[in-house]
């Protein structure tokens, strides 16, 4: 490690850590010596992980060399990090980290890799105290791979992983959403499984993160070091655009993209069962006031919603048709929705129905 003039002021020297002197070589005073620590009779704070540099948590002056570095990536343009391997430095450590980056970029996005499948557990990093960053959402990713892989597991699967009132995340919307990554087997799917997997990232809670290759299923079913993190090659690269996974994900990012409500927006529950989902996504706020009705469809077969609940009158637009609809006050939104496909109709203006009026009002009460 360097200082900003070039000089070298840490290194690991490629030893095993109990072999490190941070007391006696300046160089080492950056690491912890204690070597592997078994999660299961000591702390892993205190411990190494595969023998890698482990930094001294306790020692100030790994915090200010690492506060400064990444303040300097943020200036040359970084927008956010992802933090690996986050819950092997305490709370306290991450909560100094933040509060420094965030005194010189309010609201700086940050994201841990805590790799647990308990959302209580997860969920301490984004508390006060604890760093408040967001993190990536493992039992989110264990549910949908039940879903949309082999098992083909009906939408209701999905339901306790949202965590949309009364959570023990600070902001389940802020969570990273995936299905698979490069420390785990790739999601073992069809073609259609991965088509249905994108239309519930794209549009459910969430900030969705596809691993590369995952766009045309690249070596899907494939374990960590046994082919899920191979080479994916330009001539891969030039072929996906006519592959059909990425021909759906491209049409449904871009529905994302161009729809707030989708991005932003609380969600309202109105089916998760079997092979269908229909819900809301709801943004209001000073600049912007939009409801998106999605409908989701994973089956083999064309599916048929009609949707009153919550319901509100008025125009309705189909975000990948164009189409518009007028819907009476009372009245009932109907489409057919074909198989392994989405379709989301968008409202634009204020929420006005009286029991979204009261969905709202439950989700964004905390207790």
């Amino acid at each position: 490690m360097y200082d900003r003039d070039g000089t070298r002021i840490a290194d690991h020297q490629n030893l095993h850590p109990t072999d490190l002197d941070p007391q006696g070589n300046p160089l080492h005073a950056f690491f912890n010596d204690t070597g592997p620590v078994d999660g299961a009779t000591g702390s892993i704070f205190d411990g190494n992980l595969a023998q890698l540099g482990d930094f001294d948590a306790a020692n100030p002056a790994v915090l200010d060399y690492l506060s400064r570095d990444y303040l300097h990536w943020i200036d040359q343009g970084a927008d956010a990090f992802r933090i690996d391997t986050i819950a092997w430095m305490p709370h306290t450590f991450w909560d100094a980290f933040t509060r420094r980056v965030r005194a010189e970029h309010p609201g700086f996005f940050m994201f841990g890799e805590a790799f647990d499948y308990d959302a209580a557990k997860i969920a301490t990093h984004t508390l006060p105290g604890h760093g408040e960053v967001s993190v990536l959402d493992f039992p989110m990713k264990q549910a949908m791979d039940e879903v949309f892989g082999r098992k083909r597991l009906g939408f209701e699967r999905l339901a306790p992983s949202l965590h949309l009132v009364d959570g023990p995340y600070a902001n389940p919307y802020e969570l990273a959403t995936f299905y698979d990554n490069h420390d785990m087997a790739r999601m073992d799917a069809s073609d259609e499984g991965f088509i249905d997997a994108h239309n519930w990232l794209f549009t459910a809670r969430g900030i969705p993160v596809v691993y590369y290759g995952s766009e045309t299923g690249f070596m899907r079913g494939r374990a960590e070091h046994a082919g899920n993190r191979n080479y994916f090659g330009q001539g891969r690269v030039d072929a996906a655009a006519d592959h059909p996974i990425h021909r759906a994900l491209t049409r449904i990012a871009n529905v994302r993209r161009t729809t707030p409500a989708l991005q932003r927006g609380l969600q309202l529950n109105v089916e998760l069962a079997g092979d269908r989902a229909a819900f809301y996504r709801v943004l209001q706020d000073e600049d912007t006031a939009q409801v998106a009705l999605v409908l989701l469809n994973k089956g083999d077969a064309p599916a048929t919603f009609a949707v009153d609940t919550m319901l509100q009158a008025g125009t309705w637009r189909a975000a990948l048709s164009g189409e518009a609809r007028q819907v009476a006050t009372g009245g009932t939104l109907s489409a057919t929705v074909p198989a392994h496909g989405a379709e989301v109709w968008v409202q634009d203006g204020p929420v006005t129905e009286p029991a979204m009026v009261a969905a709202l009002e439950a989700v964004t009460r905390r207790e």
